[in-house]
């Protein structure tokens, strides 16, 4: 699917969703997109739910705080504990709150997990015309990440070899950090000068062109998966609407 079309579907998805606040539209959109990742996509499960991990513990602090600690919107009361009265209009709010958060987060992994950063920023560039300066500025830095990543290490080592002491209390840490970000800084510079030096000298001008050596195209897959997107989103909407 095009990166770009893929962006403009989850987008739309999410806003369209955000506009429900009864606990079903969310869920249904959740279950929905669950069954999406599992029938057209190849991910790795283990790694995405790690990732939903934090999410998740994020949808059930929600549901808590809500349920304890929200405002009292009326209601008839469903149950009770620890002298806390929980009524229908407030367990509904909690779960609303809950499932979005679990909507919100599978949809943007699922976009994150089947979507090549690089394809998809020479997309934004070919279809929604974004600027070539800023989308290789972007691509250049994603690829300084690894070797950001190798240059902390090599710092932080060096300065072990020489003898640098290393700090037991973590505010002592954050402070000392000083000395492996500024070495870090300087590199980063100089790569980015150097890196800005290769592009203009390989003819780079930062103007829109004609024609790409990586075209990113449109096909009928994309109008396929788009009309699925809309279909998921107008599902929900509506079964949320019968069902509350």
């Amino acid at each position: 699917m095009n990166p770009s079309v893929k962006f403009i579907a989850v987008t739309i998805s999410m806003l369209s969703i955000a506009f429900f606040f009864n606990p079903w539209t969310p869920l249904l959109f959740w279950i929905s997109i669950l069954l999406l990742q599992l029938t057209m996509s190849h991910i790795k499960w283990k790694l995405w739910a790690l990732f939903m991990l934090p999410f998740s513990i994020g949808a059930f602090g929600y549901l808590w705080t809500t349920v304890v600690f929200g405002a009292d919107t009326g209601g008839t009361i469903i149950w009770s504990f620890a002298g806390i009265d929980v009524t229908d209009e407030q367990w509904a709010h909690a779960l609303s709150l809950s499932f979005r958060v679990m909507a919100f987060s599978s949809l943007s992994l699922m976009f994150a997990f089947t979507t090549d950063p690089v394809k998809f920023i020479l997309s934004l560039m070919q279809q929604l015309k974004l600027s070539p300066k800023l989308a290789y500025g972007v691509m250049v830095g994603y690829q300084f990440l690894p070797v950001m990543k190798d240059e902390f290490t090599q710092i932080l080592q060096a300065q072990r070899l020489r003898g640098a002491e290393v700090e037991k209390r973590s505010w002592q840490r954050i402070v000392s950090m000083r000395r492996v970000l500024i070495p870090m800084l300087a590199g980063a510079v100089r790569k980015a000068e150097r890196s800005a030096f290769a592009m203009e000298a390989r003819g780079f001008t930062g103007e829109p062109r004609k024609g790409y050596y990586h075209p990113i195209l449109l096909s009928r897959t994309d109008v396929f998966m788009s009309s699925v997107f809309l279909t998921i989103v107008l599902a929900s909407c509506l079964g949320g609407i019968w069902l509350s």
